[in-house]
């Protein structure tokens, strides 16, 4: 019976290793598929740019529309519209609307900076549905529909765009008709916040200073970020694209991967940044990763069908198989961490395990050696210089501790379709010092499962390190950090909630104010 079990054990450890290895491979590819392109597409970006500004007198510009989707956003919503409305851009050729799906004060916020920047001369809109059906995705549905330009942006809230970013945006988009979307690079405004925040900000720049390019830049299908970017409105509105779905939790990722098996295409930009705020609590951070972690594994169920009955190459197959399988890494986190002691048991009956096992080892510490390399390199490709490297062991830390709520949200996105858009809680921080958000995430009890798992792993830890696999030890105690890291800062706390408000019908000496329980056009 004892071996049969050990027998298991080994079996799944060797899949979830293997499993690793696979997504850690998958990295060094990216980066090499990176390198290879980078030098030569960031010239002809540049070049197609500076001719466009030459060549196109202002008025001939094309018409832009910017859409800020919005919901209950109090704390950065008048940055996000301000730096919109800032953006520099031919006058009378770009519109704005505000996609409004609050229920709280947010509204009355939005209604006196859009009353103020219409008396400036800004044309800019509200809109606000009757309900949030299709929450994101349906809000951008209902302004598309309105748009008067052929090229839209959207710019979530949390981001404040640079007032160049649509005169970049728009001759790359113009340059070919079969583009369906540029998209821009996230920057981040309050990376130097907090320790987690500095995390997360090498992290995105991996994805954004390696992977986005590495994908876009050999003909393989990459993803829309869900803001910071430009679509062109043909490419939504094409019936073989059918628009914006509200049936996965990452609408962006669906949208992008219909446009290219319609024919279309999607580009990249690594040198138009757009600032944006990364989630400066463990909850908000959380949220995100849950949010994306099921978005993901849905578009994977609803499109991997499709994508390998369809005629690009057998690499792009692949690639975009593990682009929308990424999460996963999450799940095999946690297998390897809860088979920790099963292991240690099957290892210390002797004899068992074959003489080839040792090259198992070596893989895992292969593939965990591949985001060390990427985040080095992309904040090479970033900054110009091997700085800003100090938060790669709070990555390793934040990762491990996230496996298991990130892992069930994996699961829930094998089983189920849609769901509620929860939005991720952002404190309008600039950086320097912590600022807290108005709002706060859902935590619920599984915190406490995974200070558990930090228990477990931490004696783990003890337990290999006392019999001398100290290797694999260090492995054990890095998830031992990142649970209890996770679990405790995930303790539920008192929140500062705002009620939520039907709002009048108008206000004295205001006519835009208008009522955000039906629907409404501020403006013309």
């Amino acid at each position: 019976m004892n071996v049969v079990f050990n027998w298991i054990v080994f079996c799944i450890f060797v899949v979830a290793s293997t499993a690793l290895t696979v997504y850690g491979l998958h990295l060094y590819v990216l980066l090499w598929l990176f390198r290879r392109r980078a030098s030569e597409k960031r010239r002809s970006q540049k070049v197609i740019i500076e001719a466009f500004h030459e060549q196109r007198a202002p008025d001939t510009w094309p018409t832009v529309t910017s859409q800020i989707p919005i919901y209950n956003e109090a704390d950065v919503a008048e940055r996000v519209i301000q730096a919109v409305a800032a953006m520099d851009y031919p006058a009378g050729k770009h519109e704005i609307q505000v996609l409004d799906d609050s229920n709280d004060h947010t509204t009355v916020l939005i209604d006196n900076i859009v009353h103020r920047l219409r008396a400036g001369g800004i044309a800019i809109q509200v809109f606000r549905r009757p309900d949030r059906q299709g929450y994101k995705a349906g809000a951008l549905a209902a302004g598309l529909a309105k748009a008067k330009g052929p090229f839209v942006a959207v710019f979530d809230a949390d981001f404040a765009p640079p007032s160049d970013f649509l005169k970049m945006a728009v001759p790359l988009l113009d340059h070919s008709p079969r583009l369906a979307c540029i998209q821009g690079r996230w920057d981040h405004l309050n990376r130097d916040e907090s320790w987690m925040t500095r995390a997360q900000a090498l992290g995105l720049d991996a994805h954004f200073g390696i992977e986005q390019g590495a994908r876009a830049w050999n003909g393989l299908m990459m993803n829309f970020n869900g803001t910071a970017g430009m679509w062109r409105k043909a490419a939504i509105e094409d019936p073989n694209v059918g628009g914006w779905h509200g049936d996965t939790l990452t609408e962006d990722m669906d949208l992008s991967y219909r446009a290219q098996l319609a024919g279309w295409r999607l580009d990249y930009c690594v040198d138009m940044p757009c600032p944006a705020e990364v989630p400066n609590s463990v909850p908000a951070l959380k949220s995100q990763q849950r949010r994306w972690a099921t978005g993901s594994i849905q578009v994977a169920r609803k499109l991997l069908p499709r994508i390998w009955r369809s005629p690009i190459s057998w690499g792009a197959k692949l690639e975009a198989t593990l682009h929308l399988t990424n999460h996963s890494v999450a799940v095999w986190m946690l297998v390897l961490a809860l088979l920790a002691r099963p292991m240690l048991l099957a290892l210390t009956a002797g004899g068992f395990f074959p003489g080839w096992f040792v090259y198992v080892w070596l893989a895992i510490a292969f593939s965990a050696a591949a985001p060390s390399l990427v985040y080095t390199y992309a904040r090479y490709t970033l900054a110009g210089h091997w700085s800003g490297l100090s938060p790669i062991p709070s990555m390793f830390f934040l990762g491990a501790g996230l496996c298991l709520s990130t892992g069930l949200a994996v699961f829930r996105g094998l089983f189920t379709q849609g769901g509620e858009f929860v939005r991720t809680p952002k404190s309008g921080s600039l950086g320097g010092h912590r600022r807290a958000s108005s709002y706060r995430a859902i935590t619920g009890h599984l915190w406490l499962l995974e200070l558990l798992m930090g228990f477990y792993c931490l004696s783990a830890f003890v337990f290999y390190f006392s019999a001398y696999y100290r290797a694999f030890s260090i492995f054990l105690l890095i998830y031992a950090v990142g649970f209890f890291i996770i679990g405790w800062q995930s303790r539920p706390r008192r929140a500062r909630v705002f009620r939520t408000i039907p709002a009048p019908a108008s206000v004295p000496g205001d006519p835009h104010r208008t009522d955000p329980a039906r629907p409404a056009w501020i403006g013309n």
